[in-house]
């Protein structure tokens, strides 16, 4: 299955990786929200989760200049660019980026840090197929007193039947799928891990957003 992830990911991104970030920005919001909200500790460590083309990570190492700051993908495309978006930043120095699996990933071997103070996942829980998994091993590598931060499409409640519809089918033919049930599922990680949930639906719902914290 990981194989196969990282086969449709490539293949949805070859093109688009190279306009995503003009694109996304007018309609992943939240996503500065987030980064200003993730306020690490004076020489904590950040990592994204899904980093696509770094763009978050580039955002949140200018944000929060006092931290290291990592990025996970499953894409090799994505990475491409992201390692040459981060190097025209010249961030090359504070931010590490990797090939992995959310659901399934070694931070120590990867990175050479098995926990990190702030842990974030923007508009990715709805293309990950395992991303229950994907929570709880996002929720495994927080440090003590770490805090998990999530934000992604909603279910659109507060909008017209044919908002949601249109949005829905739209996203659908990119392998995306809103996640119904992220608020019972961060109850349910917060259960066994001794967490404290949060979740707030954004914009009417159209975005959700919701957190892990020690």
């Amino acid at each position: 299955m990981t194989g196969d992830h990282a086969r449709q990911m490539d293949a949805v991104y070859a093109v688009q990786r190279h306009v995503y970030d003009l694109t996304r920005k007018y309609y992943l919001l939240g996503r500065d929200r987030l980064i200003a909200d993730l306020a690490p500790p004076p020489g904590g460590t950040v990592l994204e989760i899904g980093c696509g083309t770094a763009r978050n990570l580039i955002a949140a190492a200018r944000r929060w200049p006092d931290t290291r700051c990592f990025g996970l993908d499953i894409s090799a495309a994505m990475l491409a660019t992201a390692r040459d978006k981060v190097a025209r930043a010249g961030l090359s120095d504070r931010i590490t980026l990797a090939q992995g699996d959310a659901a399934g990933f070694d931070a120590a071997a990867l990175f050479g840090q098995a926990g990190f103070d702030r842990v974030f996942m923007s508009y990715t829980l709805s293309m990950i197929p395992d991303w229950t998994g994907a929570i709880e091993q996002a929720a495994g590598t927080l440090a003590p007193d770490g805090q998990l931060l999530l934000v992604d499409f909603g279910q659109q409640e507060h909008m017209p039947d044919w908002w949601r519809r249109a949005l829905f089918g739209w996203l659908a033919r990119f392998h995306v799928a809103p996640r119904a049930q992220l608020p019972d599922t961060l109850d349910a990680v917060a259960a066994r891990t001794g967490l404290r949930p949060a979740f707030e639906p954004l914009l009417r719902g159209y975005a959700w957003r919701g957190s892990l914290g020690g």
